[in-house]
């Protein structure tokens, strides 16, 4: 008998319900915690700091795309003074990244030849006095690159556990070109993490094994020693190999065969002739046994790992305090950097989509407004050097000038008292 209508539309809603369930449970909902581009409001969210202000060592930005620039519009702050301190802020919806991804994302770019400067940018717990936030304030996280000579061109990543910073232990290297550059760092809740810089992967690992935050695992067994029996010769002398019979009765050295006795050798004055040695062909050195594979090789003996009896878990290990402040605090000797597209958030895909419609989108027209600027910059130094040369001439001709002068006038004064003395001797002859 076929089911009433009613009963097939119920059997209906509750396979949608069921399906609407499942979807419901799996989709999970990424949050934008806080996104900065820099547009025309972003004084109302951002704070200078006085610190070293009154020292007269506090850097000041202003709001501008740079020098070149993949499109004008977009505008960050770049550092505008030399050789100071530069401290800004913003507050932001405060989070935790407990049992979440936290994913930290800003772009920056060096215009200027920055000789030793930070370009990184921090992550603040706690409360914070914006107006002194400065090199000595607490922080979470640090993040980005710090260039100084030709020796330095790191990439910082500091994270602060239990009142302490701790620096990543891996030698990281960021951009040093003048163009720009997005730094994205991933955390996650298993305590592993990724560093990208461009969209590309350029590090990654684990918490556990790249900070010196907790002791290690594992650790080597210092009082484990070699069983006696540990056999660790790959190859062994064959015991079935047995030395031919003569082997040892084969010379060394044979007499020439080619050898003759010269004409003028006389055996009553120099002895019976004796043709000179050669190495034996035939010869093939002392006898060894062949090798062969060891049966009973058991490779190289390495120290055991053990149990450390000293780690103790923090399954808590990669949860920062909870953040509330996002902020810029470095030194450089030249100022110049372009700071832009500050984003934490919790979901790596849209801060690659970012990127993609950001740096993908505007590096080939960057980089054409740069190969113009440094046209213009080397036709301006060649022009002043020209100058500088046309210049170097004309105070050379002045001096040569002016010797020239000096030797005439010189040569004047000596001829006229050559010619004073001249008249004196006439006027005694005359006398």
């Amino acid at each position: 008998m076929a089911e009433p209508e009613h009963a097939l539309v119920m059997k209906l809603l509750l396979l949608l319900l069921t399906l609407h369930s499942s979807l419901f449970v799996d989709f999970v909902v990424s949050e934008i915690i806080f996104e900065e581009r820099f547009d025309d409001g972003w004084t109302s969210r951002w704070v200078k700091s006085d610190w070293k202000r009154s020292e007269g060592k506090a850097g000041s930005f202003k709001h501008t795309a740079g020098k070149w620039s993949g499109d004008p519009d977009d505008r960050g702050i770049q550092t505008a003074t030399d050789a100071k301190h530069f401290a800004i802020s913003a507050k932001i919806p405060e989070f935790s990244n407990k049992n979440r991804t936290l994913v930290v994302q800003y772009s920056i770019k060096f215009e200027q030849d920055i000789e030793c400067g930070g370009g990184y940018i921090k992550l603040l717990s706690g409360y914070v006095n914006q107006k002194k936030f400065g090199g000595d304030t607490p922080y979470s996280l640090m993040f980005g690159p710090d260039i100084c000579g030709s020796d330095t061109k790191k990439l910082h990543l500091i994270l602060s556990y239990q009142g302490q910073t701790y620096p990543v232990k891996k030698d990281l290297q960021c951009e040093t070109d003048k163009l720009t550059h997005f730094y994205t760092f991933i955390l996650r809740p298993d305590a592993t993490y990724s560093i990208l810089v461009d969209n590309r992967e350029r590090e990654s690992g684990s918490m556990y094994t790249d900070w010196d935050i907790l002791p290690p695992r594992k650790i080597k067994d210092v009082k484990a020693k070699k069983p006696a029996d540990w056999d660790d010769r790959e190859y062994i002398d064959d015991p079935n190999d047995v030395k031919p019979e003569g082997y040892d009765s084969v010379p060394a050295e044979i007499p020439d065969p080619k050898a003759k006795e010269p004409d003028n050798w006389d055996e009553e004055e120099d002895g019976i002739w004796k043709p000179p040695k050669i190495p034996n062909p035939a010869y093939k050195g002392p006898w060894k046994r062949k090798k062969i594979k060891n049966p009973n090789y058991k490779g190289k003996w390495k120290i055991p790992w053990i149990d450390n009896p000293e780690f103790e878990d923090d399954p808590d290990l990669y949860v920062m305090k909870p953040i509330k402040y996002v902020g810029i605090e470095v030194w450089q000797v030249k100022a110049g950097s372009v700071f832009d597209n500050i984003l934490i958030c919790d979901d790596p895909e849209y801060a690659k989509q970012v990127v993609q419609d950001i740096w993908e989108r505007n590096r080939e027209a960057e980089k054409e407004a740069f190969e113009e600027a440094e046209k213009v910059r080397q036709a301006q130094e060649e022009e002043e050097a020209r100058r500088a040369r046309e210049d170097g001439e004309r105070r050379r001709r002045g001096r040569s000038r002016d010797r020239r002068n000096q030797e005439r006038d010189r040569y004047r004064e000596k001829y006229r008292r050559r010619d004073y003395h001249d008249y004196l001797d006439d006027y005694h002859d005359e006398l």
